[in-house]
């Protein structure tokens, strides 16, 4: 590659922040989920690997009437592993949660109150899978510190990535984190590094460290030739891509970005979606249709997912969050919002949007309201009410908020119930922006004059020598010179 040297010895070790049982998510807020509607095996079949049993934990966590066959499906999932630890945690609540379950011990039967379904613990295979984890790490470790002694970076590269590999497939995440990151060091090209940053992600999503997320997301995208514009047709390139976009958006979704979160799931590829070790299709259709419908006015609404022949084929998984878009683009909130009350217990089950969900339900009932009083000098607060399934009162309440929060310039009439739009002094306002652009038009004037002045004079500011690793473009070796 041009300008760039991933061989030689000039690549810095790269300093990695490494979490240990700590997220970046605040602590979520406890909650029970009663009436899902979730087919819980078609489900979960669209993830594997760790993904698919973290949500399984997640599930488990949080509903009840799924509990056992969530904790069943993650311990089957486990013993396909050398997680033994986890497979250990998972029997133990699955005994717990059986036993609490089970209405009369039986007695009769000497085994202690212990349901006849309840799988056993399987001691012969915990021994197994411990012994040969175990012999598989030693041999991987030896083999690295052969490579090493061998000097061949290539060899380095793969036997850091088998290790991380291994301790992913034993539960160790922030032992793979290390392993996956070390690999930087040995990469020869530019899709080798690109390779180390999609690794990093994915675990880092594992670990919910989000802030490590968005730092390789950036780094893979600023690696050269592998994300050219002149190079993302082709397939692996746009998968690439698309699967940077769905990190970035997990990540700005996790910190409450939602529209920026919205704007990364409306670039993902419905072509090139296929990474069932981070999230699915219908994962984007949820997640970008309701972070756009929390943030998105009506004319970005109807541009960029409405009319989106990509995002469509997204929305096509999920009728449901589709019918919840146009209902909301129609203005019939009371449609919408009911859509919406059906889905919630099933979003609460995803472990990425449950602890939003609040949040966005309540952006979108707010953008709601002002969208429906925008058009009117006055509004009857009856009629209103009954459009978003609500009482009077607690409209007054809502309405309040949002004039207080300045997002609707309006007054309420409590007596008659009528909510009028405060007037504004067009001519005022035209005023305040005519000198705003104006003082603009004079900034930007000025620095052209400046410009052309330094031009004339022939005075620049040269960037001091690539070869200079010591020199930044913003140290004092930078120097202005005079032609």
């Amino acid at each position: 590659m041009p300008g760039s040297d991933y061989s030689g010895n000039a690549v810095e070790p790269m300093q990695v922040d490494l979490p240990s049982e700590e997220n970046d998510n605040a602590e979520e807020e406890a909650f029970t989920v009663e009436n899902p509607t979730l087919d819980l095996e078609s489900y979960i079949n669209s993830y594997n690997g760790m993904a698919k049993l973290l949500r399984l934990i997640h599930i488990a966590d949080h509903c009840p009437t799924l509990k056992v066959e969530a904790l069943k499906m993650a311990i089957n999932h486990v013993q396909g592993t050398f997680n033994v630890a986890m497979y250990q945690q998972l029997h133990k609540k699955l005994r717990e949660t059986m036993i609490g379950t089970c209405p009369l011990p039986d007695v009769t039967g000497g085994n202690g109150g212990v349901p006849a379904d309840l799988p056993q613990l399987d001691m012969q295979w915990i021994e197994q899978k411990s012994k040969r984890a175990a012999m598989k790490l030693e041999k991987l470790d030896a083999d690295l510190k052969n490579y090493k002694s061998n000097s061949i970076k290539e060899s380095i590269r793969r036997g850091h990535d088998d290790l991380a590999e291994h301790y992913l497939d034993c539960g160790d995440l922030t032992n793979a984190l290390k392993c996956f990151s070390r690999a930087r060091d040995y990469c020869t090209s530019a899709k080798h590094v690109v390779n180390m940053c999609l690794n990093v992600i994915k675990v880092s999503i594992y670990l919910q460290n989000w802030t490590h997320v968005l730092n390789f997301v950036s780094k893979a995208e600023n690696t050269p030739d592998v994300m050219d514009q002149g190079k993302a047709s082709t397939k692996e390139s746009a998968q690439i891509i698309t699967k940077l976009r769905c990190a970035a958006g997990l990540s700005d979704l996790a910190g409450k970005k939602y529209k920026t979160a919205a704007r990364y799931f409306l670039q993902a590829n419905f072509d090139h979606c296929d990474f069932s070790d981070m999230l699915s299709p219908n994962n984007v259709a949820l997640y970008g249709g309701l972070c756009a419908l929390a943030t998105f006015d009506r004319e970005e609404l109807q541009k960029h997912v409405i009319s989106s022949s990509s995002f469509k084929l997204f929305l096509e998984l999920e009728p449901q969050i589709r019918d919840v878009i146009f209902k909301f683009y129609e203005s019939k909130y009371d449609t919408c919002l009911r859509l919406l009350d059906e889905m919630k217990d099933n979003l609460l089950l995803d472990i990425y949007l449950a602890p939003h969900v609040r949040s966005l339900y309540a952006q979108i009932r707010n953008r709601g309201l002002v969208q429906y009083f925008s058009p009117y000098a006055s509004a009857d607060l009856n009629r209103m009410a009954q459009s978003f399934n609500t009482s009077v009162p607690a409209l007054e309440n809502e309405l309040m908020s949002l004039i207080l929060d300045g997002q609707i310039q309006a007054r309420i009439d409590s007596h008659n119930k009528i909510l009028y739009a405060k007037n504004i002094d067009q001519r005022s306002v035209t005023f305040e922006k005519s000198l705003k652009m104006g003082e603009e038009y004079e900034r930007r004037t000025k620095l052209m004059i400046l410009r052309a002045a330094m031009v004339r004079a022939q005075i620049q500011v040269k960037n001091p020598q690539k070869d200079n690793q010591n020199d930044t473009p913003g140290n004092s070796n930078s120097r202005v010179h005079r032609d």
